[in-house]
């Protein structure tokens, strides 16, 4: 058969590595699931219930691998359906490639149907947006799209119209009236790591050795770097503080960290920031100001792979722009090693006094179910390789602070734009790319309410993901929100009873089982994670179980009273189960 545009796109994916494309077909893209059709034997085509899921599979599977993740969807709808998946790949700093269609060339600009002009739209989420008119320019701006996806770590789109992706491979439909000619290009990129210029790392170590106070914030960026940012704490005598995002970066259990910052952090982490002299960032730009030491009350030094990332939130005494492995490497021989390890002593003692508040809060005995006593069944039922994905809300909070990172453990959220419903497509496309590995999914019901088509999606394709419901019957994390401001909760709650997610799952062939008793909890997650295919358990927790600062401040103190004063429903049950949790910890 001749070969189509379809096909040389297809061809062109093949020849950059990429195995799999997340999406769902329309007559928007017919010729180019022909293109992939014909190349079903190299290119993976995993058909999804939404587009929105499909997004969010190629920016896990890129978060997760590393490599460059691609969905496909259809003209107009489908096209739209994708931006939330795109925007979270763009936030987070992963290489995605969305191919989208459009209406035939001949009929743009006559309000045809489904005439929506994706290159406008996708103005802001691609770093490159083409819609291609002309066989010619294939696969040279494919090259160019994905080299764009790649080195930005970014968001590239290319849009098809359909009479353009059935035309031959080799049509050239026009007369050539400039001096220029088609795209022509390779399949290749060059992504070597960049190393630090000396002078900033002169720079650098002086800040560094001159503190007394040192601690270290590290993010995502620095996840290829552990045992460099391990050496360089060590040599600093400096607790490790992590993001979110960057939580696998160091283990949980490493006696270097005191754990993460922020709403969803530790309070050693939070008073150690309070307190530092000096501070050492690596591969973030941790966006919320307030857990960040003051301006002028520490020095701060920040090694970023991406410049414009780097100043943002604190006055800088040092900018370092490399990779944060090779910067690390040649700053550490740089830096005196510290004798006086007070600093860190006193926050490792605080730290343990913490992991021991939230042991205590991983109570069996309380009824409803603690969320907290939920997740740390999953910590310990999980196997020392698991890939844990988790959805945006109180979820978060359980996870960051009953998730343990150790061994060849990894952790996935949307971190900068913390979308729901991510949790489920990101699990999906993980085990797709890690066959031999578990993958779970801890999502609030609320978020997998979402998407929950996608665990038909599994069970479709094979794929053994676990997914585990944390069910409080609410949006958990907008209630405490309305709470924190001073307001009562409104509309945020759903009508009693709470939905039985396992009965989907058992309708869609996989392990579904409910859980409202404590005491069944381990046994159950023990038998779905055993399970040879999908499973998910929907375990009902109690509602009324705030995500509490690490530290309390007294404007949210101030604001949690003013909400209870001005009617805040439930305060009763609220109360009471923020006093047990206050026993408990004393208890620790």
């Amino acid at each position: 058969m001749q070969e189509i545009v379809g096909e040389s796109l297809a061809r062109r994916l093949v020849a950059w590595g990429v195995d799999t494309v997340f999406g769902l077909p329309g007559d928007g893209i017919n010729g180019l699931m022909e293109g992939f059709r014909r190349q079903r034997e190299k290119l993976d085509f995993v058909l999804v219930h939404h587009e929105e899921a499909a997004a969010f599979m190629a920016t896990g599977y890129a978060k997760a691998t590393g490599r460059l993740g691609v969905c496909a969807a259809t003209s107009g709808p489908g096209a739209i359906h994708l931006l939330n998946g795109l925007y979270d790949a763009k936030l987070d700093h992963v290489p995605v490639l969305a191919i989208t269609g459009m209406q035939e060339t001949s009929v743009l600009g006559s309000h045809y149907q489904q005439e929506v002009h994706t290159p406008l739209l996708y103005q802001d989420v691609a770093a490159y947006n083409l819609m291609v008119t002309n066989p010619q320019q294939v696969p040279g701006v494919v090259d160019i799209a994905i080299r764009h996806a790649l080195a930005m770590r970014t968001v590239a789109h290319l849009s098809f119209p359909n009479d353009v992706q059935v035309a031959a491979a080799e049509a050239d439909p026009y007369r050539h009236v400039s001096p220029g000619t088609p795209p022509a290009s390779s399949p290749v990129v060059s992504q070597p790591a960049v190393p630090a210029e000396q002078a900033d790392l002169i720079r650098a170590a002086e800040v560094l050795n001159a503190g007394t106070k040192v601690a270290m914030l590290v993010g995502v960026g620095a996840r290829h770097a552990r045992d460099e940012v391990l050496l360089v704490a060590e040599a600093l005598a400096s607790p490790i503080v992590k993001t979110l995002p960057g939580k696998m970066v160091v283990p949980d259990d490493h006696p270097l960290t005191t754990g993460g910052l922020g709403l969803l952090g530790t309070k050693p982490s939070e008073e150690l920031m309070e307190e530092c002299d000096t501070l050492l960032m690596v591969g973030t730009s941790f966006p919320y100001g307030k857990y960040l030491p003051s301006p002028g009350q520490a020095r701060v030094v920040q090694i970023d792979i991406d410049a414009s990332l780097i100043g943002m939130r604190l006055p800088l005494d040092a900018a370092v722009t490399a990779d944060a492995k090779r910067a690390l490497q040649q700053l550490l021989p740089m830096l005196s090693t510290r004798a006086d390890r007070s600093f860190l002593t006193r926050y490792q003692q605080a730290r343990d006094a913490w992991r021991a508040d939230m042991v205590a809060l991983q109570d069996p005995a309380r009824e409803p179910i603690a969320p907290q006593y939920l997740m740390s069944c999953v910590d310990e039922a999980a196997t020392s390789d698991a890939i844990l994905t988790c959805d945006s809300g109180t979820i978060a909070t359980w996870a960051a602070r009953h998730w343990t990172v150790r061994g060849g453990r990894e952790f996935y959220l949307s971190g900068n734009l913390a979308t729901m419903a991510p949790g489920l497509p990101y699990a999906i496309a993980m085990q797709h790319a890690y066959p031999g590995r578990q993958v779970i999914a801890f999502v609030g019901d609320g978020g997998f309410a979402m998407l929950m088509a996608e665990f038909l999606t599994a069970v479709r394709h094979g794929l053994p993901v676990k997914v585990v419901v944390n069910n409080n019957n609410s949006y958990g994390q907008i209630l405490w929100e309305q709470i924190v401001l001073g307001y009562p909760e409104y509309a945020v709650r759903h009508r009693q009873p709470e939905a039985d997610f396992a009965a989907w799952a058992r309708a869609c062939g996989g392990f579904g089982a409910k859980v409202v008793d404590p005491k069944a909890l381990p046994e159950t997650l023990r038998a779905a994670f055993a399970h040879p295919g999908p499973a998910l358990v929907d375990c009902d927790v109690n509602p009324n179980e705030p995500p509490m600062p690490g530290k309390v401040r007294y404007d949210q103190a101030k604001h949690f009273t003013e909400a209870f004063l001005r009617g805040q429903p439930h305060r009763a049950a609220t109360l009471a189960t923020v006093a047990r949790d206050k026993i408990n910890e004393l208890r620790s």
